[in-house]
């Protein structure tokens, strides 16, 4: 047996192995698109008991594991749950996503920030994620995943999803100071909640960076990237080995800027050429994505072909295969399936 015959195919990938075949998962794996998960959310139609009470969370990630074997599991849960903790409430409206109660506006309410303590105000983080591997064993890679402080920011200024981002948008160009030190509450936050998160089991963690995709790449130097690289800084001075993965949503613009924040693994959405942004993030640089999750709508010789495309374009090095954004909520399970099925039987030959 070789030495790394009992570390799990996407550890090894994310560590830069070279393997016959790229890992696969997907965001939001977990979810609408399943009839065992839409059955579980008639029992427990509250978004934070499903997210929050241990064993129906366990339940929720462990459903697409035993239905697909993906090579990734990840934690159901939402960006948003640490928010309490650092005494911004919130709840999670169906089909809706979070609204924060007492939206952040001024530097009072900055100032009233507590630091996160995540025992205390997360502590079915910790059941979840160790049952996880408990589960999967070396069978696949357990992975976390928290919002990045602007994409934090944006929900707790705005209050709830926006399409303009008018209001924090506002606060970064009339009053830069205050959101400056709510990034810098959050960035703290967040780092210790990824700490926790590996120190619970997670073995790979995700920032999704989800809104600031919507800043120009002059505004993402100043409001995104820093404090990108200050939670990656910070994970890694005490957890150096465990792979880090960043997801902006619409990144074209912002590809390389992506690349400079410390990540170790950069999602790449379905916007951009997986051939071209190798290109753009240079040789050394690891990539997850990035079929359009609209592909999955199509035949399956449709999507077997995407599948190629994009495997053969991101080269048989430092490669996770995923879509470029959430699987969609009507997508056919079988489709879903036949795209696990097909990742799984890729073979050097098949993508030469």
């Amino acid at each position: 047996m070789g030495v790394s015959d009992n570390v799990p195919h996407l550890l090894r990938a994310a560590r830069g192995e070279i393997l016959d075949r790229p890992p696969v998962w997907m965001m939001r794996q977990a979810g609408r698109y399943m009839k065992a998960y839409r059955d579980l959310r008639e029992k427990y139609p509250s978004f934070r008991d499903r997210s929050e009470i241990p064993e129906v969370a366990i339940e929720v990630s462990l459903q697409p594991w035993k239905a697909f074997q993906p090579d990734g599991v990840i934690l159901f849960s939402d960006i948003v749950t640490p928010l309490p903790g650092l005494g911004i409430e919130m709840d999670i409206a169906e089909g809706k996503g979070p609204i924060i109660h007492a939206p952040i506006r001024t530097q009072e309410q900055v100032d009233n920030l507590r630091p996160l303590n995540p025992d205390e105000s997360v502590p079915f983080i910790r059941t979840i994620i160790s049952a996880l591997r408990s589960e999967v064993g070396n069978k696949s890679t357990v992975l976390g995943f928290v919002g990045a402080p602007w994409t934090l920011a944006a929900y707790a200024v705005e209050g709830k999803g926006s399409k303009t981002y008018s209001v924090i948008k506002n606060m970064a160009f009339s009053d830069p100071t205050t959101l400056h030190q709510l990034l810098g509450k959050l960035t703290e936050a967040i780092a210790t909640y990824v700490r926790y998160q590996i120190d619970c089991g997670a073995q790979v963690v995700q920032m999704f960076d989800s809104w600031a995709g919507q800043l120009c790449p002059q505004d993402y130097d100043t409001f995104a990237l820093p404090y990108q690289k200050r939670v990656f800084e910070l994970v890694k001075q005490t957890h150096p080995d465990t792979p880090l993965i960043l997801l902006v949503s619409g990144s074209a613009g912002v590809l390389e800027r992506m690349g400079e924040s410390g990540a170790d693994i950069v999602t790449v959405d379905w916007t951009v050429d997986m051939a071209s942004a190798r290109q753009r993030l240079g040789k050394h640089m690891k990539v997850q994505g990035n079929l359009d999750p609209g592909v999955l709508f199509g035949s399956k010789e449709f999507i077997h072909s995407r599948i190629l495309d994009t495997v053969r374009k991101a080269g048989n090095w430092g490669h996770i295969l995923n879509l470029g954004h959430g699987v969609l909520p009507s997508t056919p399970e079988e489709n879903v399936a036949f795209f696990f099925e097909t990742a799984k039987q890729l073979s050097p030959t098949t993508v030469s």
